[in-house]
């Protein structure tokens, strides 16, 4: 992970830290819980850097499957996403575009959502299954 990526984790867990500072359960020992939310914080960063590689450098056609304009074929994946969105009830689209559109995390979108965090987590969950089901079926 580059320094400034390390440093903005490091910032984004100082913050989520200190908002979260009632929910830590050894107040007189904070390192552990700090550390983690650091770790995850790391994570989520690097996840999202993937997301973005994966958007601009894999090409999932081949070489000679561009349009006139320049279009990659990969058009045609997007279109199948949204069209399986598009299946999805209104709520089931909402938790998948909180978590993955606006990258916010699950805790996130439990407080976007006014449920509890462990509540947001199943939905989300089911969900990804409605969708994984919805894109494998012919």
């Amino acid at each position: 992970m580059p320094r400034g990526e390390a440093e903005e984790a490091v910032q984004e867990a100082l913050v989520r830290a200190w908002r979260l500072q009632h929910a830590c359960r050894a107040p007189e020992a904070p390192l552990p819980w700090m550390l983690q939310i650091t770790r995850n914080e790391a994570r989520r960063l690097f996840a999202r850097r993937a997301r973005r590689f994966d958007r601009e450098f894999v090409d999932p056609a081949p070489p000679d499957a561009e349009d006139e304009d320049g279009e990659l074929a990969g058009t045609t994946t997007r279109v199948t996403v949204e069209q399986a969105l598009s299946g999805l009830a209104d709520d089931d689209r909402r938790l998948l575009r909180l978590r993955y559109a606006e990258d916010l995390t699950q805790a996130e979108v439990a407080r976007r959502l006014g449920v509890p965090e462990g509540t947001a987590k199943v939905r989300l969950h089911r969900a990804r299954r409605r969708l994984r089901t919805l894109l494998d079926s012919p």
